[in-house]
């Protein structure tokens, strides 16, 4: 089947939120389906700026087709208008303006698909958010499956979205949480509904259990960690997971790492307060930050920056990690949750996020806080118990293959594109 996936950017270099969710999609579907990807030329989503050329290109064999976005987005002025409409009493008009200086605003991407949405068997179009979904949802209600990557925040209350919510002939849910909000909220009449979320491979090297950090000869009694079947300490040649990027950043000691879009809207100006705060009462971890930095970051010698790293140096970072921290208080999902849960990295996460409290007590696999205290308890209880982040691995890795194997993922996707062409 020919298959089109609509999203606001899409590139290898943009790692993290819905748009890594897509591609690792669009990718493995492509193995199986005909794919194309009709997004924007815009990299980074605070001004929507064309940066890719327009045109075809593949990307890691997928089709994607770009598209000029005709304005670029001054974010200062976008926040005026959200804070005015998201306070106000204001029209159906207010909020197709709104939209549009939220951007990407890509008529040329709505105009192709009018043009030709005739040719693919279904529309798979990704986050609820933006303006190439919902005015793309509109020209072929009947074809499309809308990924949402939805939770509560402001702007999902505003009327265009009510309208929207109600035109996918299929939905694709990340999480139960994601789904009970949306059907609770919103006039869902999807013939179709699953809920599905993303793939996450398991790392070869994984094969061998992460070892307990630690000299106690009574870690071999510990009750805790015996009970999971199958553990085993790693040999010693394997023993240093995470080496290179251990090395290449020189991080000799336990350190934290937060992985994604580095901004407050993520929690991570709420988490350097936080680690700030355990800093001072003695800790002496580190804090490591990778992906695009979208705020300044204090220069203190417990944080360090490691960039935009690319999906191999990501996962050895993961590895390396002694603790992944997951500080956005707003998750869909969260892959860099199930990313950590599959190399065997406890984390600790932000209790005002539904879904990633349900990640953690599903898998037993993290704790979360719920203010600053909380998490410099955690984080020490984490950080002195390497039994316990050893049972917490084992866990997370089995929590990964339970509910989020790519075969089991696939077959979802499959059944909602089925019943989406029998429904033509």
């Amino acid at each position: 089947m020919k298959l089109a996936f609509i999203v606001q950017r899409y590139g290898t270099e943009i790692l993290g939120g819905s748009e890594y969710h897509c591609r690792l999609i669009a990718e493995r579907l492509a193995q199986k389906h005909e794919v194309e990807v009709l997004t924007t030329c815009a990299r980074d989503y605070i001004t929507w700026r064309n940066e890719y050329p327009e045109g075809t290109d593949r990307v890691r064999g997928v089709t994607v087709r770009r598209f000029a976005n005709a304005t670029t987005r001054d974010l200062d002025a976008f926040n005026r208008q959200s804070d005015w409409i998201f306070n106000n009493p204001h029209t159906a008009d207010d909020e197709m303006a709104w939209l549009k200086a939220q951007g990407p605003w890509c008529p040329a991407l709505l105009d192709h698909l009018t043009r030709r949405h005739q040719q693919f068997d279904a529309l798979i179009f990704f986050t609820y958010l933006y303006a190439p979904t919902v005015l793309g949802l509109q020209i072929a209600p009947g074809r499309s499956i809308l990924v949402p990557t939805a939770h509560d925040e402001p702007a999902i209350h505003l009327d265009i979205y009510k309208e929207m919510f109600a035109l996918p002939a299929a939905v694709a849910y990340n999480t139960e949480v994601e789904r009970r909000f949306l059907t609770t909220h919103f006039p869902i009449r999807a013939a179709a509904e699953e809920t599905v979320g993303c793939g996450v491979d398991l790392p070869a090297s994984d094969a061998r259990e992460r070892p307990v950090e630690t000299d106690d000869p009574r870690h071999e009694a510990d009750t805790d960690v015996r009970r999971f079947d199958g553990y085993q300490p790693l040999p010693p040649h394997i023993t240093e997971r995470g080496a290179v990027f251990r090395r290449r950043h020189r991080l000799h000691g336990p350190f934290v790492l937060y992985g994604g879009r580095i901004d407050p809207g993520k929690g991570c100006e709420e988490l350097i307060e936080y680690f700030s705060s355990y800093v001072a009462d003695g800790g002496d971890a580190t804090l490591a930050l990778m992906g695009v930095k979208l705020m300044k970051l204090p220069d203190e010698p417990f944080i360090r920056f490691a960039g935009l790293l690319s999906e191999r140096e990501r996962l050895d970072a993961l590895e390396a990690a002694t603790i992944v921290s997951v500080p956005s208080p707003y998750e869909s999902l969260s892959l860099l949750a199930l990313e950590a849960f599959a190399v065997g990295t406890p984390i600790l996460a932000n209790a005002r996020s539904e879904v990633l409290v349900e990640h953690c007590i599903r898998s037993n696999a993290g704790l979360y806080y719920a203010d600053r205290d909380e998490f410099v308890e955690g984080l020490n209880l984490l950080l002195a118990d390497a039994p316990l982040r050893a049972a917490m691995g084992l866990n997370g890795r089995e929590y990964v293959t339970r509910n989020y194997r790519w075969d089991v993922i696939l077959a979802k996707y499959d059944t909602l594109i089925g019943a989406v062409r029998s429904g033509r």
